[in-house]
């Protein structure tokens, strides 16, 4: 820095200093973190009167020991502080509901969390919430399913028309909890609205801590409608007349076949193949459990097209359609090209047919950098030859258990 420059700012420091209200911008304190009050206590349910609970306020912020915390055990009628400090123990001595009241400061800004503590009489005991299992008695094929730890269902979708080539159709799921036990016979109930469905475990919708006590569907036997394919994981809870709970889940699985049958495909137009696109979305997301095992894409059709005339010296009227599998940003993913014309004898094929199969594992729909990824898949099947030809049938399999 030159003697002029120097000088220049050694003046502007020295106006700078005799001028009130001049002050250098400290850009340290924009980064502070706001004062919250968050709290959790254990028990979470089924308190009852003289059980001691544990109170816990680590998760309020800034959690650098500039805060101060007050407890009040009984918000209701009261402004007593009842206990101070990071955590706190409390025995309550009534059954009711009671609202717990954290309050913190860092001595400028102060912030509180209410939150309702139900309280049990001493003699009440807790349900037991229960999920009952079932499966279809047969998957799409007619096999007999054996299943006796989930509910397992398929969507058959047997009569696709050809205008309709995506998977659309859904499927309703029978939900029973009627089997569930209120803990006391003589003296404790389930009400009809003491049996709450959570759809999304993932989700924690009510905001009260729990992801997995939400109520999307409330009752002892309901139906839930709309279900696409997929693995699900749902939960129940179970709430008696003394306010006592318990909780269950269980996983369902929906998988499916679409089937189109007895169509056309056209011919291959000045080097153009013929191509016939169908679309199904395919979902593989370890994190919230929806996880397909396998897809399977099933081409049957006879071999010779009873209707072609063969050119001279060709061979055209010997059919080879081929499946090829593409992912929700248009790479190939799979294709039967390779499989000779003369080993396509896959599943219940007749001799006048040809049968192939494209399975794709359930590792293909990850995402990492070596697969393919999830999403809205498009199964093709193509054409490379001049005539047109009949296909049989042509089936998708999404299999998520």
């Amino acid at each position: 820095m030159g003697r002029y420059a120097r000088t220049l700012l050694m003046a502007g420091m020295m106006l700078c200093a005799s001028m009130a209200g001049c002050l250098f911008e400290d850009e340290s304190g924009s980064d502070q973190e706001e004062v919250l009050a968050v709290f959790s206590f254990s028990p979470s349910k089924n308190v009852k009167v003289g059980t001691s609970v544990s109170f816990d306020a680590s998760s309020s912020t800034p959690s650098d020991g500039s805060l101060t915390y007050r407890w009040n055990f009984d918000t209701e009628g009261s402004i007593d502080i009842d206990a101070t400090g990071l955590t706190a123990t409390w025995t309550f001595d009534e059954a009711k509901t009671y609202k717990i009241t954290l309050e913190v400061s860092d001595g400028s800004s102060t912030s509180e969390q209410v939150r309702d503590l139900t309280v049990a009489p001493e003699s009440a005991e807790a349900p037991t919430a229960e999920i009952t299992q079932y499966a279809d008695e047969e998957d799409c094929d007619d096999d007999e399913i054996s299943e006796t730890r989930h509910i397992l269902v398929w969507i058959c979708a047997r009569d696709k028309s050809i205008t309709d080539r995506t998977v659309t159709e859904t499927t309703t799921v029978q939900l029973d909890a009627s089997s569930s036990d209120s803990g006391d016979s003589t003296s404790q109930y389930i009400p009809e609205d003491g049996y709450a469905w959570d759809l999304d475990l993932t989700e924690d919708k009510d905001n009260d801590g729990d992801p997995e006590n939400d109520d999307d569907l409330v009752g002892a036997t309901i139906d839930w409608n709309n279900v696409a394919p997929g693995e699900y994981e749902i939960g129940l809870t179970v709430t008696n007349n003394v306010d006592m709970t318990d909780s269950a889940t269980i996983r369902v699985y929906v998988s499916y076949a679409g089937y189109w049958s007895d169509f056309e495909i056209g011919g291959n137009s000045s080097g153009n193949p013929a191509e016939l696109d169908f679309d199904a979305i395919i979902h593989y997301d370890k994190d919230e459990g929806n996880t397909i095992v396998k897809a399977q894409v099933e081409l049957e059709y006879p071999k010779e097209d009873g209707d072609c005339t063969s050119l001279p010296g060709a061979n055209n009227c010997r059919a080879k359609l081929d499946i090829f599998a593409y992912n929700e940003e248009d790479e190939e993913a799979a294709n039967t090209t390779s499989t000779d014309v003369d080993s396509r004898e896959d599943g219940d094929c007749d001799s006048e047919q040809d049968c192939i199969h494209l399975k794709l594992s359930g590792y293909m729909f990850a995402d990492t950098e070596s697969t393919y990824g999830d999403g809205e898949w498009t199964m093709k099947i193509r054409n490379e030859r001049v005539n047109d030809f009949n296909i049989d049938q042509f089936v998708i399999r999404l299999y998520y258990k």
